[in-house]
């Protein structure tokens, strides 16, 4: 029966977009029931997810197979991404110079925290440029880590922790930090945690969103030529 049952779940065409989707909804109930971060959607879906295919025992690339359509929706969804921005485009030119010093410093930051925490570790050249464009959407940093000589699997998996955990832990850095202006809030989700903390500082309000989204692009583009040059430091 168990067979049979990972047979049917294996060549199902819908079971990992099922799967995800259902997680995910369960996340968002979790989240509206008790209001707690540690029920983030994002997480409470990952975790489920993985258990799942522990417990039935299904391999990854069978998940993947079925599951790989809802990437479809990634591409639209970023594009989308612009409209806030382009509401907020006054605000955005009364900033200027204050957008481009906080995302310049928030992506020499990351590269620079990785360096550090890779000299006290002992990673060796391939775990480190593996990890420098974590802090970068995945499309962009699997190309880095791919040119850089990484591991693009983990750099994947690094990505994906690094968005999640930026955005369970965003509301309270800022309130801890007491970072209060919208801009600089937008600024510093999207830096750190790309599309994932994104998806935060839309909740947060449209100024953060808006300039989150404007985040994610050029800290990818600032990501891909100084992580070149931080590669070249170990």
């Amino acid at each position: 029966m168990e067979k049979i049952m990972k047979e049917f779940l294996v060549d199902s065409i819908f079971f990992g977009a099922v799967l995800s989707l259902a997680a995910y909804e369960a996340g968002l109930l979790l989240k509206r029931k008790f209001k707690l971060a540690v029920f983030n959607p994002l997480l409470v879906a990952t975790v489920a997810v993985m258990a799942v295919l522990a417990a039935l025992n299904v391999e990854y690339k069978h998940y993947n197979e079925s599951a790989k359509y809802i990437s479809y929706l990634l591409t639209p969804a970023t594009v989308c991404l612009a409209v806030p921005l382009y509401q907020q485009m006054e605000l955005l030119k009364k900033n200027l110079k204050a957008v481009a010093g906080g995302i310049t410093a928030g992506v020499l930051s990351s590269l620079l925290s990785i360096f550090l925490l890779a000299r006290l570790f002992s990673l060796n050249h391939e775990q480190y440029v593996t990890l420098l464009p974590k802090s970068i959407t995945t499309a962009i940093g699997m190309g880095v880590s791919e040119e850089l000589g990484g591991t693009i699997t983990i750099t994947v998996a690094a990505i994906i922790v690094t968005g999640i955990f930026g955005n369970v832990t965003a509301e309270l850095i800022c309130k801890i930090f007491r970072i209060h202006n919208p801009v600089a809030k937008g600024l510093a989700i999207g830096t750190a945690s790309h599309a994932i903390g994104t998806a935060k500082a839309m909740e947060m309000g449209e100024i953060e969103g808006a300039m989150s989204s404007l985040a994610i692009a050029v800290a990818g583009l600032l990501t891909v030529l100084w992580a070149s040059v931080f590669a070249l430091l170990m």
